[in-house]
């Protein structure tokens, strides 16, 4: 998860990626970025698995997914639209490609991502464990507070509301090492696409919101002085 400077509560900007969490209407479609966002995202690993399903062939596969997600940024900067989704596209896709073409295994492809998982998955643990959430920071950064929410006696809800919901996150990511590691293991290269497809931006905005779910029941730290209080 990454943490984007939100705007303001007039701001009309999209609530898009983790900025999602703070909207006050949460939008699947202006979570992912759209349908140009879905096809972004989607497209490199589907050509990856469809061309080398076809031809059995791995350089054709990687360059034609790798052509799609550059593809993508030339169209961005063409419109004059913010490449930064497209550019961490590419990112994912180059190492997917350098990985594979080093190893000449079709499946390498995919193992940067489970890297990832995995990385992720550690941290969302560890921050749970050391009372340091990582939705929490997460959100304390995207409302321009800090770390407020650790040492305020009237948060402990908000920390438990962080507390639950990092641990939804890191049920996401168990869930995708669950599934693709035996896959990629068994050199499964049609399963783990599949799988990482399944479990990639759809399985990800789920978790999203049910993270704006619990987290909308956090009231920023300034706020806590208009709530009316209980008789």
């Amino acid at each position: 998860m990454s943490a984007e400077q939100t705007s303001g509560p007039a701001s009309q900007e999209p609530a898009r990626g983790v900025r999602a969490v703070l909207a006050e209407d949460f939008s699947f479609a202006e979570a992912i970025g759209g349908v140009r966002g879905l096809v972004e995202s989607v497209s490199p690993g589907l050509v990856f698995v469809v061309v080398y399903l076809a031809t059995f062939e791995l350089v054709p596969a990687l360059v034609g997914s790798l052509a799609v997600a550059l593809l993508a940024v030339a169209v961005r900067l063409v419109q004059r639209t913010p490449v930064t989704q497209a550019l961490s596209g590419v990112l994912g896709v180059g190492i997917g490609v350098f990985w594979a073409w080093r190893t000449g295994q079709a499946a390498d492809f995919f193992v940067y991502g489970l890297w990832t998982n995995a990385a992720y998955l550690v941290a969302c643990v560890v921050s749970v464990l050391v009372r340091w959430p990582l939705v929490g920071v997460v959100v304390g950064l995207l409302r321009g507070q800090g770390t407020a929410w650790r040492t305020d006696p009237e948060a402990a809800g908000d920390r438990a509301r962080f507390r639950w919901a990092t641990w939804l996150w890191a049920g996401m990511f168990a869930a995708r090492l669950a599934v693709q590691v035996p896959a990629y293991l068994a050199d499964d290269v049609a399963w783990l696409g599949t799988a990482r497809l399944a479990m990639g931006v759809p399985l990800w905005a789920l978790t999203l919101w049910v993270t704006w779910l619990l987290v909308r029941g956090a009231a920023p730290r300034g706020a806590r002085e208009d709530l009316p209080e209980h008789p």
